[in-house]
C-alpha cells in the first residue's frame, strides 16, 4: 500500500523541530524511518506531516560527560556496535539486518516502543536516562518510567527525544540473550543483563526483559534471589512476571514465560562467568 498524503518539513535546528511539533499535533518525527514507513504504508499511521531530523548534527554521535556516557538520539545501531559503551552493542549488533544496523537510531527505536525492540532490555538493565527536550525545556527520564505501554512512553507529544545517558559500570559484566522471531528479526523474548561480583558473591544485578509482555519489565524477584545466594536455575526456575505475558499465533504467553527463564538464566550464566 501506500501512504495517506502528507507534507514534509526538514528542520535546520532542534528547536525548530520541536515548534513545528508543537503547531502541527498530527505530526510525526523521521529519523531512520524503518519503523515509521512500514506503518505509514499499512496506514497505520497517517501523520499529516513529517518532521525529518536525520540530519541534525546535535542529536549525533556518542560522547562521555560527567563520568557517564551520552548517546545521542540520532546515533545508528552499527555506531552503538562498534563502540566501547556497557551491553548495549551486545544488543545492537542482533538487530535486524545490516541495512537497518546502519540506518536506525536508538532514539528512534526507544521512542517508538515497540514491546518487542532489543534496547528496552538494555537500558532497564543499564538503569539510564532519557533525556526529552520540548518548549518548556529539558527533562530526564528514568528508563524505568520511560516505557508506559505498548508503542506508548513518557515523552509528551510535542517533546524530542535528544539522547540517553549511560553509566559506565566498571566491573561489571554483561550478556544479552534473545529468542528472535524468523520473519522480522524482533524479539519474541529477550533478556538483558549487568552482573556485579565480588569474589563468588554477587553484590548487584539487573535484570531487563522484552518481547515477553506488552511493556519491557525487570525481572526483580530473580534479582533479589540471586543477591541472597540463589544460582541462576533456582533463581529463574518458578520465576512469575510481574506483568500479563504477551500471546499470539507464533508464541502463546506460557511459551514466552518457558523462554523468559531460560533466557534469565542463559544471560546470567554467561555474565557470570565472562
Amino acid at each position: 500500500m501506500y501512504p495517506a498524503s502528507f507534507r514534509y518539513v526538514r528542520p535546520q535546528s532542534l528547536d525548530e523541530a520541536i515548534r513545528l511539533l508543537e503547531e502541527n499535533p498530527e505530526a510525526k518525527l523521521l529519523a531512520g524511518g524503518h519503523s515509521l514507513i512500514p506503518a505509514m504504508k499499512l496506514r497505520l499511521a497517517t501523520p499529516s506531516l513529517l518532521v525529518d531530523i536525520g540530519r541534525l548534527d546535535e542529536l549525533k554521535g556518542i560522547r562521555e560527560e560527567d563520568g557517564a556516557y551520552f548517546v545521542g538520539a540520532l546515533t545508528t545501531h552499527a555506531e552503538i556496535e562498534r563502540s566501547s559503551l556497557p551491553l548495549l552493542p551486545l544488543v545492537a549488533k542482533v538487530i535486524g539486518d545490516p541495512m537497518v544496523r546502519n540506518l536506525g537510531t536508538i532514539g528512534g527505536s526507544l521512542a517508538h516502543a515497540d514491546p518487542a525492540a532489543d534496547y528496552p532490555a538494555a537500558v532497564l538493565a543499564l538503569e539510564a536516562e532519557i533525556l526529552a527536550k520540548g518548549s518548556g525545556g529539558e527533562r530526564w527520564i528514568p528508563a524505568r518510567e520511560f516505557f508506559q505501554g505498548m508503542f506508548q512512553t513518557a515523552l509528551s507529544p510535542s517533546e524530542v527525544l535528544v539522547g540517553l545517558r549511560v553509566p559506565k559500570l566498571p566491573g561489571y559484566r554483561f550478556a544479552y540473550e534473545k529468542f528472535l522471531h524468523p520473519a522480522s528479526g524482533y524479539a519474541v523474548v529477550g533478556v538483558a543483563a549487568a552482573v556485579l561480583k565480588e569474589g563468588e558473591a554477587i553484590q548487584d544485578v539487573r535484570l531487563g526483559a522484552t518481547g515477553a509482555a506488552y511493556t519491557p519489565f525487570r525481572l526483580e524477584e530473580v534479582e533479589v534471589a540471586l543477591k541472597g545466594g540463589k544460582g541462576p536455575e533456582e533463581a529463574t526456575r518458578d520465576y512469575v512476571p510481574p506483568v500479563p505475558l504477551a500471546g499470539d499465533r507464533f508464541a502463546s504467553a506460557e511459551y514466552r514465560l518457558h523462554l523468559l527463564r531460560v533466557l534469565a538464566r542463559r544471560a546470567l550464566e554467561k555474565s557470570l562467568s565472562g
